[in-house]
């Protein structure tokens, strides 16, 4: 459904589907089933009493059949203004263009609002996922690993977030595959407001989607709730960096649930945000430490130039060889170099302008690249 059929035949098609996703006590569970037992939204509302209480309670067959409410009638109104925009699309389950990966999960949408191009929802999928408080190393790794699947031809998924979302969109606009980010507000709606940049790059070049009513902002219930859709699209979930009770572990419990495969790249035991992923892996996730470890166990045909994850050459610097790939402190770094503290401080800062080297918290440092 686009927006000239929508507002050429009054929003009565669109009416019914609103009406039905407003109606309290009625989630995607029930919703589907009164679908499948009566065919499309006007024809549940035609339904007597008796024939919706084989399908729902007796308080949601009441709710069926009460007259519409304003609440109804204004998202109607926002909701036709909104798809005169260029680019703005309602998809339903009865869609033909309703990505059919969704279909597969146990409470799929009834309803998803999308900005931009809507194709991308139907094309193969990866979602790159992770921590919102990333590591600058965490961070580095989302974008390579994002833009080499999307050269690649899939296409990536993510949620909006600061951190490693971020990261992975802007991997994902620099390739083929594009982006498509799925988030927890209206689709009129950017959160956070940090995002708003790089949420108009991706309406314009990618894909923006929401199963949530126009206007709705913030809450959050939300985020978790819109995990399932990330996981969802996409035919594996790459977790970039996660603490022990990161969010992102959500999403990959729920690709497992859905029968996507879960991939996880490693890091150092003494890194909190390695804690999630190294759950994962001995939980059964793959373990990865190149996008070419993505596209074998996705059977993907596609040749993807270098390695993201790969470590690069000292090129001879004492404290880069001294610090290897484990945050390390000061000290540490001065014993195992044989160099002066002042000297080993003055060379940290060095390496910390240069990106080569990320102060974490502690007096701990850890190299970048």
């Amino acid at each position: 459904m686009d927006a000239t059929t929508v507002i050429d035949d009054g929003g009565g098609e669109l009416a019914s589907w609103l009406r039905l996703q407003l109606l309290p006590g009625v989630g995607p569970v029930a919703a589907r089933a009164l679908l499948e037992r009566f065919g499309l939204p006007p024809q549940i509302f035609a339904a007597p009493f008796d024939a919706l209480r084989e399908v729902v309670s007796a308080g949601v067959a009441r709710a069926v059949l009460a007259p519409c409410k304003p609440v109804a009638n204004s998202q109607l109104a926002l909701t036709l203004q909104w798809l005169r925009q260029p680019g703005n699309r309602v998809l339903t389950l009865a869609d033909s263009a309703y990505p059919p990966l969704l279909l597969e999960i146990p409470d799929p949408p009834l309803l998803l609002y999308v900005r931009g191009r809507a194709e991308l929802l139907s094309r193969p999928c990866v979602a790159v996922i992770g921590s919102r408080n990333a590591s600058a190393q965490g961070m580095q790794n989302a974008a390579a690993f994002a833009e080499a699947l999307s050269h690649a031809g899939l296409t990536v998924v993510s949620g909006l977030a600061l951190g490693i979302d971020t990261q992975a969109h802007e991997g994902g606009l620099r390739g083929a595959g594009s982006t498509v980010a799925v988030i927890g507000t209206g689709a009129d709606l950017v959160y956070p407001r940090r995002n708003l940049d790089l949420a108009q790059r991706i309406a314009a070049q990618g894909c923006i989607v929401s199963e949530y009513a126009l206007g709705l902002p913030a809450m959050p219930g939300n985020f978790p709730r819109r995990n399932r859709l990330i996981s969802g699209l996409a035919r594996g979930v790459l977790v970039i960096e996660a603490a022990a009770q990161s969010g992102s572990l959500i999403t990959a419990r729920l690709a497992g649930e859905h029968g996507r495969d879960v991939y996880a790249l490693p890091g150092s035991i003494h890194s909190a945000l390695a804690k999630g992923c190294h759950a994962l892996i001995k939980q059964g996730a793959k373990l990865v430490e190149s996008v070419d470890d993505v596209l074998q166990e996705l059977q993907w045909a596609a040749s993807v130039a270098g390695t993201p994850a790969a470590a690069e050459d000292d090129g001879g610097h004492p404290l880069l060889a001294a610090l290897g790939h484990d945050p390390q402190d000061a000290d540490t770094l001065g014993a195992r170099s044989g160099l002066a503290m002042g000297e080993v401080m003055g060379q940290l800062l060095a390496l910390e302008l240069a990106g080569r080297v990320e102060r974490l918290p502690g007096g701990l440092f850890q190299r970048c690249k």
